[in-house]
Parts: C-alpha cells; structure tokens; sequence
C-alpha cells in the first residue's frame, strides 16, 4: 500500500473520469488494474420495472486511472471485467456491496473475489451503524458528497456531464477511504475481523435466497399452519415467476393478493377471480393455473411437515427474565464503547434474549465476538462479573466475593 499523505486529496488531483464504450478500451483498462493492490469499485443501475437490476454504469477507479464503463452501450463484451474481479491478487473495494455484488453474481455467475467493503470495515473500526458512505468520506477525507445525482436514470441516453463527475466522485473518495480505513484497522489488530465479516460476501447463498422461507416475510398474522403452508408455496411460486418473467415480485402478483389466496385457498379458476387483485386474465391464463397448483401443494403438505408461524417459534423458547437481558444489554453496550465497535456488529437485541434464555449456539460466542462480548456475557450470566459505576462510569470487574444462597447460615 502506497504511503499515505495527511492531507486529503482535492477534487482537482483526481484523474479526469474517461468514459468507456467499446471492447478494446475495457479490456484494454481491466488487464491494466489487474496488476494493482487495489481497486475501487461502484455500480449505477436501475430497477423499478425488473427482478433482475439492470447494469447501466460500472465505475472503477485505479491509482491513475478513473473510468467508467457504459455498460449500455450496444455490443459490449464485459468478459475482461469478469476476469478483473475473479483476479485474487487485486483487492476489489466497494462500500455497502451488497447490491453491487448481486448484480455481478447475476452477470457473471460468480461473485468478485477478494472484497473489501468499507461499510462493514467501518463498523468494525468504529464508525457506528452502516455508516453512510458521504458521512465516512466526510470524517475520513473531509471532502463533500453531491447528492444531487443519486436517483438519476441511469439508463438514460446521453449521461449528462454532472451525473458522469457524480460517478465518477464515488470511486475516486474510495481509494482514500480504503487506504485510511485499512490503516486504522491494521494498527488496531482488527483486519482478522474484517476478513471473517467478509465471509459472507463469498456466499452466493447470501444472494439467492431459499425461495421456500420468502413466506415468512410476508407477515401473515395467523397460527393456521395449513395456510401458512399454501402462503409458502405460493410466495415459492412468485419468487421463480417474478425470475422468469423479470419483473417485480409485486408486478406479478401484490402481497395482499397472495395472503388472501393462501386464506381463502381456491380450488377453480371462478374462485380466484374473487380474490382481491386478481383478474379474470391473470386467473384464466398460465399464471392462473400455476397459482392453483401452488394453492394444491399447499393443501398436500403432510401434517407434521407443516410450518409453523416464526412468532409461535419464538414464543415457545423460554422466556428470559427482563433484568437479566437488561444486564447484557448494558454490558454490550460498555464494551462496544470501550472497543470502539458498532453494536449491530456484536450481537442483535434478539440474540441476547436467547444467550439470557440459556442458548450457547449463538455468533456472539465465537470468534471475535467471543474476545470483545462473548465470554464475558457468560461470565455475567454466571454470576462471575459484576457491574457497577465509579466516578460516573461504568465498571466491569470480577465477582471476588463468593455469593452466598438466600437462608443458607451466616446469610443475612
């Protein structure tokens, strides 16, 4: 990594963004970032009427290079780009990649390997909650972000000159970023960290969901599980229809649709057309006969096979004492203070009613969790820490005094 100056660039000492249209400039480019540490990467897409976003602009910056692929232009070949990601060598830098990584899984079928996504190394490091990207390039360069541009058609033709420096402006603040933000979380021993957060984002399962568990999202409020059972198929069904036909999940067939089906349970074409937001089109075409089907899988799943509502599942643990989640919650809250971590980072507000509940299978016993929160979560459980304050701060310190039972001798 190139050494770094202690003062951040200006907007004048990025290079001038080139705009690329034709095969030869990509490949042209990508063979040329191949062979750096480090590369910043963005994407502008769109996806208001599609399943599947649709690329429009892929913006890459380098240490002398800002370019910004027009991935509309007719005839383009991207297979240089697929070859850039795929490369270990060069570490491929976004913030909040999420959607950016989907998009190249779909493209390619393969997720960018060697991703480092400022977002979570800066929960890591400190910086709170998903940490806005103009809100860390304000605290790690000082320099200011346009919002101006941010829900712009991207599929729009010609690009207009501001939207191209807006582009362009996202990988340029990057590369300093990732040079702080790495530094930062090399002196502070967390890069370890970082790498196991980045796991995840080498899942392609972390993209594509199970389309059998999209039901739960869909919030029926009932306990009839055979409804819940046709609601499973069902929202399984849209899911592959939604893929196929590439449109939105609610272009297909809307939510409150679904719910009624799955209550009501139609058997023919007539009683679909009753249902709220379905017509005679829908229920009489392909579409129609397909929800029918689901409808019929639903009514075939064998009793013990049936699902059950994720409150019912959660109401069936055991109930923790309110104080003692209270207790954890005052100690996660010391140490992601005194560690300087992002609490969503350590342990969810649910988590800690199943670790209080009596739950060991939990993310926040392992690892680094473990070092920072974990361990001492147990302790506290255990009876083994205690908390108290001095000089107006909190302390966390060992039980030194073994406790003794109410009514044994010598209690008072």
């Amino acid at each position: 990594m190139s050494k770094q100056s202690s003062r951040p660039p200006s907007k004048s000492s990025f290079p001038t963004p080139v705009v690329l249209t034709t095969s030869e400039q990509v490949a042209q480019l990508c063979e040329k970032l191949r062979h750096e540490p480090f590369v910043t990467i963005d994407t502008e897409f769109v996806r208001e009427r599609t399943y599947w976003p649709q690329l429009c602009l892929v913006q890459l910056g380098g240490a002398e290079d800002v370019a910004l692929i027009d991935a509309c232009a007719p005839g383009l070949d991207l297979a240089p780009l697929a070859e850039l990601l795929a490369d270990p060598h060069c570490v491929k830098v976004f913030h909040a990649s999420r959607q950016d990584l989907e998009i190249f899984l779909h493209l390619f079928g393969t997720l960018p390997v060697n991703v480092f996504d400022t977002q979570i190394a800066a929960m890591v490091a400190g910086f709170g909650d998903q940490v806005g990207y103009d809100s860390l390039v304000g605290s790690l360069t000082g320099q200011g972000i346009d919002k101006a541009h941010r829900f712009s058609d991207w599929a729009a033709r010609p690009l207009s000159k501001a939207q191209l420096s807006y582009a362009a402006a996202d990988v340029t603040h990057l590369r300093t970023v990732y040079e702080k933000l790495h530094s930062q979380l090399q002196a502070q021993g967390r890069l370890d960290w970082v790498k196991s957060e980045h796991a995840e984002l080498a899942d392609p399962t972390t993209f594509r969901p199970d389309p059998r568990g999209l039901w739960k999202k869909l919030k029926a409020r009932t306990s009839n599980r055979r409804m819940l059972a046709v609601l499973r198929e069902l929202a399984a069904w849209r899911e592959g229809a939604a893929q196929k036909l590439d449109l939105p999940r609610q272009r297909v067939i809307r939510d409150e649709s679904l719910l009624e089906i799955a209550a009501v349970r139609p058997a023919t074409i007539a009683g679909l057309t009753r249902i709220r937001g379905v017509n005679a089109s829908f229920a009489e075409g392909e579409l129609g006969a397909e929800v029918l089907a689901a409808v019929v899988q639903g009514e075939q799943v064998p009793e013990q096979e049936l699902p059950v509502a994720p409150g019912k599942k959660k109401a069936e643990r055991p109930k923790a004492p309110a104080g003692v989640v209270g207790l954890l919650k005052v100690l996660l809250a010391e140490r992601c203070e005194s560690h300087r971590v992002a609490p969503k980072l350590l342990a969810s507000a649910e988590e800690l009613e199943r670790l209080a509940a009596g739950e060991r299978d939990l993310p926040l016993l392992r690892g680094w969790r473990a070092d920072v929160f974990g361990r001492e979560a147990e302790e506290l459980l255990a009876g083994k820490l205690v908390l108290s304050i001095r000089d107006g701060a909190l302390q966390v310190t060992p039980q030194s005094t073994p406790q003794v039972s109410a009514g044994a001798p010598g209690a008072s």
